[in-house]
């Protein structure tokens, strides 16, 4: 567990009530993911655009291995190994990719404005699965970002019929590992004092229970190559800059002006009511 001096604790209270935007004429808003494929998902693709729409400069980075828990990522930083696949897309879009990198290099690479940490999905719902590695990640990031702040990533529930080895943690229930997962989640910022959560989980299920149903995955726990990329990436807008995303001009070829309101409406919804679904009205 992460303990916190007095000093620390006001300073984390004020930086909570800044609002997650950078004004026009600011430099742009860095956003680095310690993730994983479901970190994959939802700032590689369709973000820069969303941002872009918004007229938001952003910088994102992504510090990848399939399917890493937190434990592996503490492993990773307390031996500096050099086991990630680390993606930037600066202001332009461009994408750079740095193969072997370790989780120092890329927290030095940037001033960045948030860091998010994610537990993995089969075990995002086990709250002992989260300690003591998110707390000695927390900080371990403090110590080469102090200016950062440190959000939590909220990822999604399988679905109903997703054949993943690790669903069965679940009682292979979509709603049961939903909850399991919000539950850790709030338990784990709570404890660490992470005020801010980007909800993808909410969102999926938000769209789930529209008339879109339970299609948002591609093999049952990855996201649909468009729209459900696109719901998370809508996800991670508003909750960095608190502009609603509902009526955002970009959306990804293919997608119906029905499917782009509903998922942005789907996104807006988790960002008001990051902890329950809401139902999506047309």
């Amino acid at each position: 567990m992460t303990h916190l001096k007095p000093t620390q604790l006001l300073i984390a209270l004020l930086l909570s009530l800044l609002p997650l935007c950078t004004a026009v004429g600011e430099r742009p808003l860095r956003v680095l993911a310690i993730g994983n494929s479901f970190s994959e998902d939802a700032i590689e693709h369709n973000l820069h655009e969303l941002a872009k729409a918004d007229g938001t400069e952003l910088i994102i980075g992504n510090l990848y291995i399939g399917g890493c828990t937190l434990a592996r990522h503490w492993k990773n930083a307390s031996a500096n190994l050099p086991e990630y696949r680390y993606r930037k897309i600066d202001t332009d879009g461009k994408t750079i990719e740095m193969q072997h990198s370790t989780l120092e290099r890329a927290l030095k690479d940037e001033q960045w404005d948030y860091i998010s940490l994610q537990q993995a999905s089969g075990v995002s719902g086990l709250e002992e699965s989260y300690e003591p590695y998110l707390g000695q990640l927390i900080d371990y990031i403090r110590s080469l970002s102090p200016h950062s702040r440190i959000i939590w990533h909220q990822t999604w529930a399988y679905a109903h019929d997703a054949t993943h080895p690790e669903f069965p943690n679940y009682g292979r229930s979509q709603q049961r590992m939903y909850h399991m997962i919000c539950q850790a989640a709030r338990k784990a910022m709570k404890q660490h004092g992470i005020h801010t959560v980007v909800p993808s989980g909410t969102a999926i299920q938000n769209a789930r229970g529209s008339w879109i149903g339970d299609k948002m995955n591609r093999d049952g726990y990855h996201l649909n190559l468009v729209y459900g990329r696109y719901t998370a990436a809508c996800t991670w807008l508003e909750a960095l800059t608190r502009h609603s995303v509902v009526g955002n001009s970009y959306a990804p070829a293919g997608m119906s002006p029905r499917l782009i309101l509903t998922t942005q409406k789907a996104a807006h919804y988790a960002v008001k009511h990051p902890w329950k679904v809401s139902k999506i009205k047309e």
